[in-house]
């Protein structure tokens, strides 16, 4: 028999299911499962050059699920659990990592060489900069006060030099470089982030940072924007504060990209910057009453390099919170991780966000979002997703608690790796798919020069649909990808020699370090919006 109190169950979960349904059919990609334990929960990843992922955690979560080599332990601690680890792609396994100080929520970037500085966490990591080079038997190191003051929740960012600088963090009104210099010495004053800055909640951390063609900083915090000279210690420019006026940063926790930019003749004519999804202002002090906000369903683009830039606003086909957003290889947007109610912060989130989106940026507004397939696993606070050299995406991490929790609580600590396969993966497009045959994977070329990429399409190739595009590895951390850029080299009708199903395109390198700071990049050639498997290049 229905009683009222059932009747009341029923309809609350008819609401629920009408809540979390897809607003549209699921339109392709797939789910695999890689491994269900790498020992410790993904908060921040790294794709290094050898196609080998740095992940870690933090060093005081407790004891994790994957132990130190030869019964080593932290020093002064009982803990000889690892809370890094190096994950191998083509063999789909980890290794272990020791490391000392704590690394929570910090940051870092792939250096030129293709080791990765990682800057700054909480307590004792504050001021440690720390470098890992791979090999079979290489672990973490650590320079002690290598930072002038000290960084958590900030965002790092690679510059033409060779650099990188390092911006804001919690109660950090200020910049910093890495390596120092002589004249790099002291941290820099940066007003931008007390202005922006909600002191109740601090709002603006982890800043969208990116690196334009003009050698300017656009960087984004809380729902302003400025471009910033950071030579001079300037602002240069000041942007419209984003429709709507609610924050998209740490803890409301939006994503940002720079859409894929285009070299036609040496030049970058257009620049655009997408963010998309956040919290409303009310929603860490909502969550923290057991309150759960909705989330954003806005996405706001803005042409950054157009005399009176404007903000264009997107809706979402749903909204997300604590997301993540990549470029894929075919100039396309991954919106992928994340919840739709509440906030970042522990026990803050809810309503996970089980289906990705891609966001086609070349098509009419209003058709740019198409829905994926659905994973099982939520992917809630301190997950991460980066893309690999195959054009896969591995995706790990959700830990919203302040220890590993795996019982009684809404969402367990992740400790899986997932891969999530766009639908150009799909084996029915295998004929259509660029096969790069040289250059080798590991080359090495130079600003404005020329390189010839030969390459193979089992099917009859459509001339007019071939592009050349060479993507950043970025090191992602608390749904914001630092370092992240993808440029098309080549599109339009190529130049092609056929022999076989051999073609070959010529294509010329950025033309200097602003438009791709030196170091190492991915190289796709696309067809038919299908990537070839990657090759690395590095460039100088």
């Amino acid at each position: 028999m229905i009683t009222p109190a059932s009747s009341l169950h029923v309809l609350h979960l008819i609401i629920v299911f009408l809540l979390r349904a897809p607003p549209c059919p699921a339109d392709g990609g797939t789910w695999s499962m890689l491994l269900p334990n790498i020992g410790i929960s993904a908060m921040h990843m790294q794709l290094l050059p050898n196609d080998r992922v740095v992940i870690y955690d933090r060093t005081d979560f407790g004891t994790s699920n994957i132990s130190l080599p030869k019964g080593k332990c932290r020093p002064k601690s009982k803990d000889c659990s690892a809370h890094s680890v190096e994950y191998d792609v083509a063999s789909n396994s980890v290794r272990p990592l020791m490391v000392l100080s704590n690394f929570w929520c910090s940051s870092g970037s792939l250096m030129p060489d293709g080791s990765l500085t990682q800057t700054g966490g909480n307590a004792d990591g504050a001021l440690v900069v720390r470098t890992y080079k791979s090999c079979d038997t290489c672990d973490w190191q650590e320079i002690q006060n290598g930072l002038v003051q000290e960084r958590w929740y900030a965002t790092n960012h690679f510059l033409p030099d060779g650099r990188q600088i390092i911006i804001g963090g919690r109660r950090a009104f200020t910049y910093e470089f890495f390596p120092k210099t002589p004249d790099t010495q002291k941290a820099i004053d940066f007003p931008f982030l007390v202005q922006t800055n909600d002191p109740r909640i601090e709002n603006n951390l982890y800043p969208f940072v990116f690196l334009i063609p003009d050698g300017n900083l656009f960087i984004f915090a809380n729902n302003r924007a400025i471009l910033f000279d950071y030579v001079k210690n300037q602002v240069v420019r000041t942007f419209p504060t984003i429709p709507g006026d609610e924050p998209r940063n740490y803890p409301s926790t939006g994503s940002a990209v720079l859409l894929p930019m285009r070299i036609v003749q040496g030049t970058v004519a257009t620049v655009e910057v997408l963010v998309c999804g956040g919290a409303p202002g009310s929603a860490f002090r909502h969550a923290i009453k057991g309150i759960f906000d909705g989330a954003l369903d806005t996405c706001g683009r803005i042409t950054i390099s157009d005399p009176d830039p404007r903000w264009v606003m997107e809706t979402m086909p749903m909204a997300r919170v604590m997301g993540d957003m990549l470029l894929l290889p075919n100039g396309n947007v991954l919106i992928i991780n994340g919840g739709s109610a509440g906030t970042a912060g522990w026990e803050c989130g809810r309503n996970p966000v089980l289906n990705p989106l891609i966001y086609q940026p070349g098509n009419p507004v209003g058709s740019r979002f198409v829905m994926q397939a659905p994973t099982t696993i939520p992917r809630m606070y301190h997950s991460t997703a980066i893309l690999l050299r195959d054009g896969r995406v591995l995706v790990g991490g959700s830990n919203p608690h302040d220890k590993y929790e795996f019982t009684n609580v809404f969402y367990p600590t992740e400790l899986s790796l997932e891969e999530f396969s766009p639908s150009y993966l799909d084996s029915t497009l295998s004929g259509l798919r660029p096969v790069i045959i040289s250059p080798v994977n590991g080359a090495t070329t130079m600003y404005g020069k020329q390189m010839v990429i030969k390459f193979a399409v089992s099917k009859n190739l459509n001339t007019s649909s071939v592009l050349v595009t060479m993507v950043a590895p970025s090191f992602n951390t608390h749904s914001f990808s630092m370092n992240q850029r993808l440029l098309v080299l080549h599109s339009g009708i190529p130049t092609i020699v056929r022999k076989s199903s051999n073609y070959q395109v010529t294509v010329t390198m950025p033309p200097s370090g602003n438009v791709a700071p030196k170091g190492n990049y991915i190289l796709f050639v696309v067809h038919q919006d299908i990537p070839s498997e990657g090759i690395w290049i590095h460039i100088q």
